[in-house]
């Protein structure tokens, strides 16, 4: 058995309208920061809660919300650049996965003095880093509690990974009410896409017995936010399902590894700036078919956590059931089935492929792959 050693060092908190008592929880760290926004939040009032809390807390703030669809390291270093210049204390964000990526970067980087490339191709930050206060809004970040970040590199659109310091993030703030903006389509796929993280994980060669059992929680959590908890006595609405199921697969994948489905996510969007949750959730009944053969077992316990087969059902049976159930989600909530149906060719998604391969999450795929077996799971569905 390889060794087990487990280490977090970020304050957890989840609970409804947490994000009205911010400016109370960041004082910890300092009192002025850098606000970095999704730029979809301007829609709603969400910036509007989060200001205003740090506002009346007397917290100085500025606010950077100039991203793109897709940030690269080009904004990182135009976020950088600010962060220097207003000499700030730590980084709060509030955000999908990629405007974490972004802050995390910047707390990663602040006090470093090489060129932000000499880090992307591999150098490893010595300094300290800023805090972190992070506001997930999406429910799905795997980068979450780890040490390391995916940055899209701007000169060759691939995906890079930056090796950040251990206790970057001081705490890490679930406020389910962040969901309800969102369209229940955006809710579906972005569940769909956590419970994509949540069984890869599961399913990962670098699982062990603690990131099982959360995992294992993490997919009750959320298949009772899909369907509803089948405890009458239950009072939590779907949006705190998620929110907690969000919470317990960010902490399980920090714990094991992304699988293929994730891996690509990351690279296409890199390269075509298509939405990761749409080709996760398109890929990820074809990893499960893919993993029946060498990871059956696990995949049938996740069929029967989320009620989809009985303790008799045997394990091919199950497997096919979890799959099928994929796709169906997909069909309902009129999200597409194919990587044909988003409009880039077989021979561009070569090219994610490659990057893919050449990423160290490679090493953490349930079985062994490479760019080649990448790229055959791509022309599957497709």
């Amino acid at each position: 058995m390889a060794d087990f050693i487990f280490k977090i060092s970020p304050n957890i908190m989840l609970g409804s309208y947490l994000t009205a008592r911010l400016g109370q929880f960041v004082k910890e760290w300092g009192t002025k920061y850098m606000l970095i926004l999704d730029p979809d939040l301007q829609d709603f009032d969400i910036g509007d809660k989060i200001q205003n809390s740090l506002t009346e807390r007397k917290i100085d703030f500025f606010v950077f919300n100039d991203l793109p669809v897709t940030p690269d390291s080009s904004d990182v270093e135009r976020a950088l650049k600010l962060a220097r210049e207003a000499h700030v204390h730590g980084v709060i964000v509030a955000g999908d996965t990629k405007t974490g990526n972004i802050a995390r970067a910047v707390c990663a980087l602040y006090n470093e003095v090489h060129d932000l490339y000499d880090y992307m191709d591999g150098a490893v930050p010595t300094s300290a880093p800023l805090p972190l206060i992070n506001i997930p809004t999406t429910m799905r970040d795997a980068f979450l509690f780890t040490d390391r970040t995916p940055i899209i590199d701007a000169r060759s659109r691939k995906t890079k990974i930056l090796k950040t310091q251990n206790g970057l993030c001081k705490l890490a703030l679930f406020d389910p009410n962040l969901s309800i903006n969102m369209t229940e389509t955006q809710i579906a796929s972005n569940s769909i896409q956590t419970l994509c993280i949540a069984i890869e994980a599961y399913i990962s060669q670098k699982s062990n017995f603690f990131s099982d059992t959360i995992l294992e929680k993490a997919i009750e959590l959320l298949a009772n936010g899909f369907d509803g908890s089948p405890n009458i006595s239950s009072s939590a609405s779907s949006e705190i399902l998620l929110a907690q199921g969000g919470c317990m697969t960010s902490l399980g994948a920090a714990l094991s590894s992304i699988g293929p489905a994730s891996l690509l996510a990351l690279t296409i969007d890199g390269r075509f700036q298509i939405t990761s949750s749409l080709t996760a959730g398109i890929l990820l009944p074809y990893v499960i078919d893919d993993a029946a053969k060498y990871k059956s077992d696990k995949l049938a316990n996740v069929a029967k956590i989320m009620r989809l087969a009985d303790q008799t059902t045997d394990t091919k049976t199950a497997v096919n059931a979890l799959s099928e159930n994929i796709r169906n989600r997909l069909a309902l909530a009129n999200l597409p089935a194919r990587l044909k149906d988003l409009s880039v060719s077989i021979e561009q998604l070569a090219l994610a492929a490659e990057d893919a391969g050449q990423l160290d999450f490679i090493n953490g795929l349930p079985r062994s792959m490479n760019a080649d077996d990448l790229f055959d799971l791509i022309k599957q569905s497709y």
